[in-house]
Parts: structure tokens; C-alpha cells; sequence
């Protein structure tokens, strides 16, 4: 097993007395491909919140390749390594392709103020590189579509591309993927599971929040489920597929009739999970 990554201990966040995070405690290891999963209004999305610095935790510690990095600015978490998309596109609708993609690396660019006044060397030839590099990610995340478009006129699958290109644009350990699969057809589906796999192939840990249990059962060495803000399970898709925990969160009971439906459907999916995704 590689090191761990990210370390989240006891993190608890909380909106008007109702707990979003309680307790949470998980690891992600360098290079793992790891999904958070659990019931709507488990915590998920507030979890990654935390974990970027949208949110600030009300307990806990958020610790990073050795660095505790607990209610830091977004800027300074980006800078760190952890770069993330959203559950709904934040692209920036009038801007090209290019553009959108390039606005991701501003974290990296070694210019300032009066470099890009005066248009200095210094500027044009980081703006040759980042360019050259947009290209780059665009062309690893398989976006073919004409780069010097608007990015609102766009496909929404493509659109999904380029938030995924502009994340990786920012060189990061670890990216943070908040349902990617949302919208996408089955074939746009089977070439997140394989983009993903590769960007896990470069060395970058992947973490991910999805609903879509075939993609999650495909893609994942390990699960984390949460109910009501609190890591319930954490293990491998064989381990979570199986879990009474996990059926209980899921179906909402532990009656015999609901372990037989989860049995069924963990019988359907086999092994690989849902046939939801192309293989």
C-alpha cells in the first residue's frame, strides 16, 4: 500500500445546529482511486467542501502529504495539490476552450503585474507554455472539439471534459471528482471509467463522489460510505457490495425482505458492478 495522502480525523462541520459532517474520519493513499459513497444528504459534497477549503470544519484536521491544511483558503488548498470539479459546471461560459483551461493553471504561471502591462518576455513565454500545456491536458482527457469555441456552446459531456482538463492543468496530487458521471450517456460514461483509470496511471490519487454504482463498483480499490455525515463502511467494492451497514443506509431498513433485494441486486451486478457502464 502506498502512503497516505490526505488524512481526514474526526472532521465535523454544522448548518444551523443539523450536523453535515460528523465525525468523519478517512485516508486516501498515493495514486488509490477511492470513492465516497452514501444515501443524498450523507455529507459528501460537504466532506469535499472541508477537505478544499469552501468550508471551514468546527473540529477535526485535514492533513495533506504531511501538512495540516484545516480551514485554509481554497487558493492556498489548490496550491498545495488538490484540485476538484463540481456538481454543477464552474466554467466560465463566454470564455474559449483554451481559456477555461488555461485559467486553471493561474497558480503556476511566474508573472506579475507588470509583466502582463507591459506584455514583457517574461509574459509571452508563459503564455506560449500554458498554452501548449491546455493543449496538452486536452488532448489527454480526449477533447476533440474545436478549442477556440465558446465553451457554452459546447456539448455538456464535453463540457465535462474541459473542467476535468482545467483541474489536471493545475499539476495536482489529488483530484476530487463530485459526480462526474452525472448526465453523461452510457458510451461518455465507459470513457470517464477510462480517463479516470489513466489519471490514476500518472500517479494522481482520485477521489470521487458518484451514484452511479456500476461506474463506482468498475473504477474503485476502495470505498468510504457515509450515512448522516459519518464514515458507516470503508473497504473494497466485494467488501461494501456485502455490507449490512451499507444495505441498511441504502434501503432504509434491516428487515429480511430488504437484505434479499440487496442480495438481488448485488447478484445482477456481479462481481464488475452494474452493467450501467459500456464495457
Amino acid at each position: 500500500m502506498n502512503e497516505v495522502l490526505l488524512d481526514v480525523k474526526d472532521m465535523a462541520v454544522s448548518f444551523g445546529g443539523v450536523r453535515a459532517v460528523d465525525g468523519l474520519t478517512f485516508s486516501v493513499h498515493e495514486g488509490e482511486v477511492l470513492s465516497v459513497i452514501g444515501p443524498n444528504g450523507a455529507g459528501k459534497t460537504s466532506a469535499f467542501n472541508c477537505i478544499t477549503g469552501f468550508y471551514k470544519p468546527s473540529a477535526g484536521s485535514v492533513t495533506f502529504h504531511g501538512i495540516d491544511i484545516t480551514g485554509r483558503r481554497p487558493a492556498r488548498i489548490a496550491a498545495s495539490g488538490i484540485a476538484r470539479t463540481f456538481q454543477n459546471l464552474r466554467l466560465f461560459g463566454d470564455l474559449t476552450v483554451l481559456d477555461n483551461v488555461r485559467a486553471g493553471m493561474h497558480v503556476r504561471i511566474k508573472q506579475n503585474f507588470l509583466d502582463a502591462m507591459l506584455h514583457t518576455p517574461r509574459y509571452r513565454r508563459g503564455e506560449d507554455a500554458a498554452t501548449d500545456e491546455a493543449h496538452k491536458w486536452l488532448d489527454f482527457v480526449g477533447m476533440r472539439y474545436d478549442r477556440t469555441a465558446r465553451i457554452r456552446n459546447l456539448p455538456y459531456g464535453e463540457q465535462r471534459r474541459v473542467e476535468i482538463a482545467r483541474a489536471l492543468a493545475r499539476e495536482p496530487r489529488m483530484l476530487l471528482l463530485d459526480e462526474p458521471a452525472a448526465g453523461l450517456n452510457h458510451g461518455e460514461k465507459a470513457r470517464l471509467l477510462d480517463l479516470m483509470r489513466r489519471i490514476a496511471g500518472l500517479g494522481i490519487a482520485v477521489v470521487l463522489i458518484e451514484h452511479d454504482m456500476g461506474l463506482v463498483m468498475k473504477v474503485s480499490e476502495r470505498i468510504v460510505v457515509l450515512s448522516h455525515g459519518r464514515e458507516i463502511a470503508d473497504g473494497t467494492p466485494a467488501e461494501i457490495r456485502s455490507d449490512p451497514a451499507v444495505i441498511e443506509a441504502y434501503l432504509g431498513a434491516e428487515d429480511e425482505e430488504a437484505h434479499a433485494e440487496a442480495e438481488r441486486i448485488a447478484a445482477e451486478t456481479g462481481p464488475g458492478g452494474s452493467t450501467e457502464v459500456e464495457r
